[in-house]
């Protein structure tokens, strides 16, 4: 340990960074107010740090000087620590004696008084210098790792995740919350902007899926909790009952002839009903009926029966109960997707008060040759072809002050594709597109665009509409044109929404479960958006497609295959290393309370009865620091992070 009182060569160099620090703050005035400061050895700037020159100037003068420890005057330590500490290990010098001063993120992005910014720059190095004297040389704790995988998920971001990690040779877990795989996209017609079936493509990709050898397709199931850390989690998986022996039915259909209860069809956006015994569309994996209990009459005691009395196969059995499994993985893919904006949240626009108001998965399900109405565009209310649709885009997004702030991306061309195929079906019928703008950023979009104006003749209005209201029986669109700056209200036989896209319903308490951060929308957080887009900031977890933001089919599958890539070359390591800066127990001090046992998030402490004192798992403690800080006696010290550390950075700042 580097104590306080104890002479040592510490080196400070000052990044400027371009202009992001040099603009507000004095850089060379900070390097010259750091020389000769309490065990400084050097003190210096340099206009971009962590380019191949600055690293070159630090590693040469660790070796020169013969320094013991180094400070980076730069960013935050998020994006550079990692790279500074590399250095430090090529120099010789132990990684853990190397701290970022972030004069970048909280001083000069924050600030515009350069005097004052460049006094706050100076006084953040200080206490950097304070904390370093303190530190420990560590070394990083060796753990194996589970060459498994976990995909959470079974939409085409999972299922295409889920293939590359088979593809290079390990085990995946697919756990999907639906009788069957396949997601959202199914449930397309087409897709833009090569008009392919949704579902020749992911037909295939499920069949794949469920026959891989090294694939474990897990539906019906959910994720009740995890345990563990990278390359070696925990994980407990609720089983729910389909009632149905999938190995035993033979899809005849009997079972859903004669079952009396008839419900909604939730793929068909409720636009046509299913039993309570289904099979969720044709195509479905596993091809095997499932009860849903909720809709039955009952089981407890059995108060119809008529579907276990016909299926000829004995498939039926009503003694199923809720399971919990257990798997050991590695790594986990995040690929929960995404819902739809509540329609009532936008009452002005008639969502769910009229039958002809449909949100844009409805309008897919209506255009699908598997559809509600075979393909044929007809009105939910009569089942007349309407002549007039009114297309609105924008409905909950872009709209921070009553709604979603984040455009949905995707809206612009599926609402142009439409408009198209609507143009396709109906040759006389007329579509008008409300829009702020049009945003086709993707390759060959903005050519599909300008084939929907320019070959089937849509009408795009820029502007908002106000209202969507009733005359009669009579659908009226009043907006405004903002080109022309008039006032604009129309007749219309449907109405389609382009609602904005939200996390998926119920992906923000799985994520509490599994202690993985999200964003103020609810969309799963990177660790980096720019150098690290597909990681978690917790380790061992990766992100896919839309759970982690709106995305289009191409983007979606690509960042599923980076997601994988990361999972291939965390399995390819021999060994993981974890994080050494973690928080152990001076059993001389503690007094065996637990109070740090209830704090830890992570499960890392726990009591030993024999000696009476907590005892800490330290490659599951991930050096948060709640338990340092609710503990009582100081007990519970964070390596690198002492009290003693924190009280003689308190005192350097204080001190200017």
């Amino acid at each position: 340990m580097m104590g306080n009182g104890k002479k040592k060569k510490i080196g400070i160099f000052v990044c400027h960074c371009g202009v992001n620090i040099a603009s507000v703050v004095d850089v060379e005035r900070v390097a010259k107010e750091l020389d000769g400061y309490t065990d400084v050895e050097l003190s210096t700037d340099y206009v971009y740090m962590c380019s191949e020159p600055g690293q070159k100037m630090i590693l040469e003068q660790i070796q020169e000087r013969g320094l013991d420890g180094v400070i980076i005057a730069a960013c935050s330590p998020t994006l550079h620590e990692k790279t500074f500490q590399n250095v430090a290990e090529l120099a010789g010098l132990n990684p853990y004696m190397v701290e970022i001063a972030n004069i970048r993120e909280q001083n000069s992005w924050v600030h515009t008084d350069k005097e004052k910014a460049t006094d706050k720059a100076v006084k953040i190095v200080k206490s950097m210098v304070e904390k370093l004297r303190g530190n420990e040389h560590l070394e990083p704790i060796k753990v194996g790792i589970t060459r498994r995988a976990m995909v959470v998920g079974g939409g085409v971001a999972g299922l295409q995740a889920a293939l590359d990690i088979a593809d290079h040779g390990y085990e995946v877990v697919l756990v999907e919350k639906e009788p069957s795989i396949g997601g959202h996209m199914v449930q397309l017609s087409e897709t833009f902007p090569t008009l392919d079936c949704s579902q020749c493509i992911m037909t295939p990709k499920m069949v794949e899926v469920s026959r891989h050898p090294n694939i474990k397709v897990l539906t019906y199931h959910e994720v009740e909790s995890i345990s563990g850390f990278v390359g070696n989690f925990k994980v407990r998986i609720k089983k729910k009952p389909k009632f149905v022996d999938e190995d035993l039915c033979k899809l005849c259909g009997d079972c859903a002839d004669v079952c009396p209860q008839v419900v909604p069809d939730e793929f068909n956006m409720g636009l046509s009903f299913r039993k309570a015994i289904y099979l969720p569309f044709p195509q479905a994996i596993p091809g095997a009926y499932t009860l849903d209990i909720d809709s039955c009459l009952g089981l407890l005691p059995v108060r119809c029966g008529k579907c276990k009395d016909v299926c000829d196969a004995r498939a039926i059995d009503y003694d199923m109960k809720e399971e919990i499994i257990e798997e050991e993985v590695g790594a986990v893919v995040l690929a929960t997707g995404y819902d739809l904006y509540s329609m009532q949240a936008l009452g002005e626009f008639g969502g769910e008060r009229y039958e002809d108001v449909i949100n844009g998965l409805e309008f897919e399900r209506i255009l699908s040759a598997s559809g509600p109405t075979g393909g044929e565009v007809r009105r939910p209310s009569d089942g007349k072809i309407p002549k007039n649709i009114v297309f609105i885009q924008c409905c909950g997004s872009r709209d921070p002050e009553l709604h979603n702030s984040y455009c949905s991306k995707i809206c612009c061309m599926y609402t142009a594709k439409h408009a198209m195929l609507y143009k396709h079906r109906v040759h006389d019928g007329n579509a008008t597109v409300f829009y702020i703008d049009v945003r086709a950023g993707g390759k060959a979009f903005d050519e599909f665009y300008q084939r929907t104006v320019d070959e089937d003749d849509v009408l795009y209005m820029r502007g908002k509409v106000s209202k969507v209201y009733k005359e009669g029986d009579i659908l009226k669109v009043r907006g405004v044109d903002t080109l022309t700056g008039k006032l604009v209200e129309m007749e219309a036989d449907m109405v389609v929404l382009a609602m904005s896209m939200v996390h998926a319903d119920g992906s923000g308490e799985l994520m509490k479960k599994l202690k993985v951060g999200t964003d103020k929308d609810g969309w799963l957080a990177e660790a980096h958006p720019k150098l690290r887009p597909v990681e978690s900031l917790n380790a061992g977890f990766f992100l896919a497609g839309c759970a982690h933001g709106p995305k289009d089919i191409p983007d979606t599958v690509a960042q599923a295959s980076a997601a994988a890539a990361k999972v291939g070359d965390l399995f390819a390591r021999h060994e993981l290393l974890h994080e050494p800066t973690i928080v152990p127990v001076i059993e001389e001090l503690c007094s065996g309370c637990g109070i740090c046992i209830s704090m830890c998030p992570y499960g890392a402490r726990s009591l030993d009865l024999t000696k009476h004192v907590v005892k800490v798992n330290e490659v599951l403690c991930e050096g948060c620091g709640a338990c340092a800080a609710a503990c009582p006696c100081g007990a519970a010290q964070q390596k690198n992070q002492t009290d003693e550390q924190i009280f003689s950075m308190v005192k350097a700042i204080l001190k200017g």
